[in-house]
């Protein structure tokens, strides 16, 4: 037998987790199990030997997979077999990615694989918060170059308590759930869902889950010491750099770079002209086109170099944005709701250049997304789909359908609002935003526009939420530092911080933060969150101006949707035979009908196009499942006629005894005298047989008594 190197982590409350090497996987340049209850992840890392030509960025590939065998279930599907990811592997391999990516060296450009797959799972212990210690514990044991390690925590906080990976039953009833991912010594990410957390509380949150980190950063450099090569990183040579020309890149281009980052242009497509006119006129000053070999991706990487560092210095030493706004200051928004007629709810949200046209459609129970996940199979009431087209950034290409970061963006902005969601809500929804205009913050002005198109739609939003992205410009060699809100697209890319917020005026609803730097203080991630309150609640003011409360009442084309409950036991009443009684409610009045099984009840959802159609079902449906009540008088239909009375049907599929002698005061010889069958007639229920159920029913208790004759 294999014994494999272990390291142990200690949760505090009787809970561990367990990281071994040495015993799966061991042709990967670096494999790691790590254990947390039933739950296991086998992570591998795998890094090319050299880096291909021409190559000068870090290709990491970062995929999380669950295997259905892991919780003991086939897949489903014809093929039986696990397809493509699932969004919620994607957002895991996205929450991983994101720790890890910045930690590479600048200069390593191989190709490099990181699997983090879930091999056993159990329904309580969440592999996403394993998953990024998994990883970077792959890295520690390998040698590959890499800056780590780092750890990635889930914190819950419920009934008031924050806790470190609280288990899945824990995290619903959560009013805070975020996960961290850092090294020892910086918070590198965080992103999570809470319900109106003030700023001070979400920090708590954040430190709380470092100091957890710390530890299990340390569990992870014990481990690679314990391997034997863990700790001699590989020797590679990526770049061929040319430092003279860097150097005269820099010194014909650097102050050039200033103007045009001090030239305040609000224009994206023109300052990117203006920085691409500054390379094309080097390269024509220095080179000639036809005699000499022009090494135009040195110069343009030398020169991305310049213009980040002219951009930086321009804000911090000038204190001048690219568009020339303050740091604080959000950019021009203009607004406006009902702009399609055709869906249910309709908004657009404009802000500078980046734009959102958001549609809300209403569903019934039949539109459900069913989430059918390894360790979770439920359904999805409330959808939200980002869609990012290429001509929203005039990138001529065509449009290949969902990717990574929309699914991302769209998962953001869903936890961003759904909490705001009423408590009660018969419909399902369908929120879709489509970026038209992109520069910088458009998941945000998917919060905005979609809270706006919800309240359009009538549906009674609790509060109106705003989001807002915050930057960061740092020296590296002082402690000078600029908060960005707002921030470009181009901000983004040169700057140090992504911090998204969104909130309603009374709290936090959701964060996704991603830094850059090494040495980040919670100072500033303080100044940075009130900055971004600032910032929401000036974004809130546009939005109340344009539509301040939900919609009194839906669009006059929308679905109208009824739920009603009924006894468990009805469920196959309604239902009938074959389907036969709902099919035939739903033909004769134009409805569609589903039923739902609770633990105590039948929910049935109703939908129709009208109030009358719906109505008619709720009609049919109530006299199926009504109890016949003692002392009611019903309008019933004869069913059949015996010797000794007649069988009415005073409810769907409740027929009662009308006796000879019940249907008339005079005596009757024969039932036919008086009733035919299929005959409706006034009856009272007058007893129910205790033992058997059977209906007893009255006509002559509704006629007139007769007088008696006394002579």
């Amino acid at each position: 037998m294999i014994k494999p190197i272990e390291k142990n982590i200690d949760l505090g409350d009787g809970r561990s987790i367990v990281i071994e090497t040495g015993k799966l996987a061991k042709q990967a340049d670096g494999s790691v199990v790590v254990r947390m209850g039933n739950t296991y992840l086998l992570a591998t890392v795998v890094s090319a030997k050299e880096a291909k030509p021409d190559v000068d960025f870090m290709p990491l590939s970062v995929d999380y997979r669950e295997k259905f065998s892991a919780a003991g279930r086939f897949p489903g599907g014809f093929q039986k077999r696990e397809a493509r990811p699932s969004d919620y592997e994607i957002l895991v391999s996205r929450l991983v990615d994101r720790a890890l990516r910045p930690l590479f060296p600048e200069d390593y450009h191989a190709d490099t694989f990181v699997n983090v797959s879930l091999i056993s799972g159990d329904a309580e212990s969440t592999p996403d918060a394993l998953a990024g210690l998994a990883a970077s514990a792959a890295l520690a044991v390998s040698d590959i170059p890499f800056g780590g390690p780092i750890s990635e925590v889930r914190v819950g906080r419920i009934n008031g308590e924050l806790k470190i990976n609280p288990t899945a039953s824990e995290v619903k009833e959560a009013d805070m759930e975020i996960i961290v991912a850092a090294s020892k010594e910086n918070i590198m990410m965080v992103e999570g869902e809470m319900d109106e957390v003030s700023e001070a509380e979400l920090l708590e949150a954040m430190k709380f889950a470092h100091e957890a980190i710390k530890v299990q950063c340390d569990a992870q450099i014990e481990l690679a010491q314990m391997v034997e090569g863990a700790n001699e990183k590989r020797e590679y040579s990526h770049e061929n750099n040319d430092e003279d020309l860097r150097q005269k890149v820099w010194d014909a281009t650097f102050e050039k770079a200033k103007e045009v980052a001090r030239s305040a242009n609000p224009n994206k497509q023109e300052r990117f002209a203006a920085f691409d006119e500054i390379v094309t006129e080097f390269i024509e000053n220095n080179y000639n086109a036809e005699e000499d070999e022009i090494p135009e991706g040195l110069i343009k990487r030398y020169f991305h170099d310049v213009e980040k560092d002219a951009v930086r210095r321009v804000m911090l030493d000038e204190n001048i944005r690219l568009d020339g706004r303050a740091m604080d200051e959000i950019r021009p928004i203009w607004c406006e709701v009902d702009s399609l007629p055709g869906p249910h709810g309709s908004a657009i949200f404009t802000r500078g250049e980046t734009q959102s046209l958001t549609t809300v459609t209403l569903g019934s129970k039949l539109d459900e997304k069913i989430v059918d996940n390894v360790l979770e199979k439920s359904v999805d009431r409330f959808l939200l789909h980002y869609n990012f087209p290429p001509f929203s950034t005039n990138d001529a290409k065509p449009y290949r359908g969902v990717g990574r970061r929309e699914i991302g963006h769209g998962n953001l902005a869903h936890r961003a609002l759904k909490r705001m969601l009423p408590d009660e809500l018969p419909y399902v929804l369908r929120v879709v935003s489509d970026i038209l205009e992109s520069n910088g913050s458009s998941s945000m002005a998917t919060v905005c526009a979609g809270t706006m198109a919800l309240m359009d739609a009538g549906i009674k939003f609790k509060k109106p939420v705003s989001g807002i992205a915050m930057g960061l410009i740092t020296d590296k060699d002082s402690d000078k530092y600029v908060v960005l809100s707002d921030i470009l697209g181009d901000e983004d890319h040169l700057g140090d911080m992504d911090f998204k917020v969104t909130g309603t005026r009374d709290g936090i609803t959701a964060t996704q933060m991603d830094i850059k730097v090494d040495g980040l203080s919670y100072e500033v991630l303080e100044k940075a969150l009130e900055q971004a309150k600032q910032g929401r609640f000036h974004i809130l003011d546009k939005i109340t101006e344009t539509i301040d409360k939900p919609r009194e009442d839906y669009k006059p084309h929308a679905p109208r949707i009824v739920t009603l409950k009924i006894p468990k036991e009805m469920i196959g009443a309604v239902i009938g035979p074959g389907g036969k009684i709902i099919q035939e409610i739903q033909a004769e009045t134009e409805t569609s009908i589903a039923i739902d099984e609770d633990e105590n009840f039948g929910i049935v959802d109703i939908s129709a196009s009208n109030k009358d159609n719906i109505d008619r079902a709720l009609s049919r449906i109530e006299a199926i499942v009504a109890v016949p009540e003692v002392g009611k008088v019903y309008t019933g239909k004869v069913k059949s006629i015996v010797p000794f009375g007649a069988f009415i049907e005073i409810l769907p599929g409740k027929d009662g005894l009308l006796h000879i002698s019940e249907i008339e005061w005079r005596r009757l010889e024969k039932v036919e005298d008086v009733l035919k069958e299929g005959e409706e007639v006034e009856v009272k229920l007058i007893d129910v047989d205790q033992r058997s159920g059977k209906l007893k029913l009255s006509r002559k208790v509704l006629l007139p008594r007769p007088e008696r004759n006394n002579k």
